[in-house]
């Protein structure tokens, strides 16, 4: 009898194991083939717009730090009148930016919505003179210019009477003393999910805030099992305490190449995220393409934040740099989309990207070379040809120290005249004779020759 009841053990193991799984979610070791648009687009374009923009202070934070009242911070509806606003507009100037995506702030901690939220708390179509679902119209204008669509929401809400936390000093409570109140949050957030997701079915979520709880607290297996549901596709940033698809480092572009698969530098044009008159610090449009060609270079995106004013306008100045960054982007096209994290800089002394096949290899020129050449060394392939991405102009080059005893390929140095460069990055396509080949071994002494 023993042994029988070992067998029997066995095979229902063994049936147990055959089983498919149920209910499973979205694999996190293996979701390529849902981020290959998020991995190629490159380029978004981050919407910061509530009511802070009417005083020109930090959104939220302001309250939070105690720096204005909570009662004064949201007397600024009042006065958010988005007038002037065309989604339109908006839409056409990040697709001439030269984005693939945008993320704007469907809610940030203030707890401000930008949509008609049916649970009627603080919003802008019920509590402000914009008197409309600001929302909608946008998200429409973005399908219609074949832009992704990604909603920014944040986690806690910090004028919400059932959220925790209310100020930096200030609590309202704990959850274990007080778990209905947290049950009533939770139900208030799960429905605004709801509705979001109803509504705009956005391609991705961009969570914001959940240092202030645990993952358990939060719920995220909720949240992720409610966003799958049916979108299996859909993708979220990493702040749910890491339970996402991409990494989001924030305003300093990572000095070494992230770990993660997919990430996004997300930052802002000048030291603001929303709309603050008084901060006139701006990047310049060269400064932000350096931070862009950065992060291609290192095989990630950049999230790029705008601040449109209470009235719904864009300042000129960011119009400006989206438009300078859509002038060097729709050159540079092939060199930029779809592209892969280029090479060592050992092998070049800038940034790089390659083809998706690997047999183009791509360099970005900042300045003028002195001598009107630049070089690589290291390189085990032919170059085939050589050229001006965006012109198509031919380049000559020359390989030195190359001989037929020694297997290093040698240094190849190719002329850019200077009527060929670019006012910001001149980009030079090597098209090769294969798949890049890098040479890595070390170069010794002279046996025989």
């Amino acid at each position: 009898m023993l042994r029988k009841d070992r067998i029997l053990l066995l095979c229902l193991c063994f049936l147990f194991l055959q089983l498919p799984a149920q209910n499973a979610e979205p694999s996190s070791t293996d979701n390529s083939a849902k981020m290959e648009w998020f991995a190629n687009a490159k380029l978004g374009i981050f919407i910061h717009w509530g009511i802070y923009a009417v005083n020109g202070i930090p959104e939220s934070w302001s309250f939070f730090n105690e720096t204005i009242s909570h009662e004064d911070y949201l007397k600024q509806a009042d006065a958010f009148t988005a007038k002037n606003y065309r989604p339109q507009d908006w839409a056409a100037l990040i697709r001439e930016s030269g984005a693939q995506y945008a993320v704007i702030t469907s809610k940030h901690h203030d707890g401000f919505a930008l949509w008609d939220s049916k649970d009627k708390v603080f919003n802008a179509k019920r509590h402000s003179p914009a008197g409309r679902d600001l929302l909608t119209p946008f998200v429409e204008a973005l399908r219609e210019e074949d832009l992704k669509v990604g909603l920014y929401y944040s986690l806690p809400d910090w004028s919400f009477e059932d959220y925790t936390d209310f100020t930096r000093i200030q609590k309202r409570y704990a959850i274990e003393e007080e778990p209905k109140r947290w049950k009533a949050f939770q139900k208030y957030m799960n429905a605004q999910l709801v509705e979001l997701k109803k509504a705009f079915d956005p391609d991705l979520w961009w969570f914001d805030g959940d240092w202030e709880h645990t993952a358990e607290e939060w719920d995220v297996a909720g949240i992720r099992e409610l966003l799958f549901k049916d979108r299996p596709d859909v993708i979220l940033n990493s702040r749910l305490n890491g339970q996402g698809d991409y990494e989001t480092p924030e305003i300093g572009v990572p000095v070494y190449k992230p770990q993660a698969d997919f990430w996004e530098l997300c930052v802002t044009m000048n030291d603001s995220w929303g709309y603050q008159q008084n901060d006139r610090n701006y990047k310049s449009s060269q400064q932000i393409i350096d931070l862009f060609v950065d992060c291609l270079h290192k095989g990630g995106n950049l999230l790029l934040d705008i601040g449109p004013k209470a009235d719904g306008s864009i300042p000129e100045a960011q119009q400006e740099i989206l438009k300078d960054l859509g002038r060097w982007t729709s050159k540079h096209k092939e060199a930029i989309y779809g592209s892969k994290s280029g090479i060592p800089f050992e092998h070049f002394m800038g940034p790089t990207t390659l083809s998706p096949d690997n047999r183009t290899l791509y360099v970005f020129v900042r300045d003028v070379p002195k001598d009107g050449k630049i070089f690589l060394k290291g390189i085990n392939n032919k170059i085939h040809r050589a050229y001006v991405v965006g012109r198509g102009t031919l380049l000559t080059q020359k390989t030195f120290y190359k001989v037929y005893w020694n297997k290093y390929p040698g240094v190849t140095y190719i002329d850019i005249p200077e009527s060929e460069i670019d006012e910001e990055y001149t980009v030079i396509g090597l098209v090769l004779d294969g798949e890049i080949s890098l040479f890595k071994e070390e170069t010794g002494a002279v046996e025989s020759n």
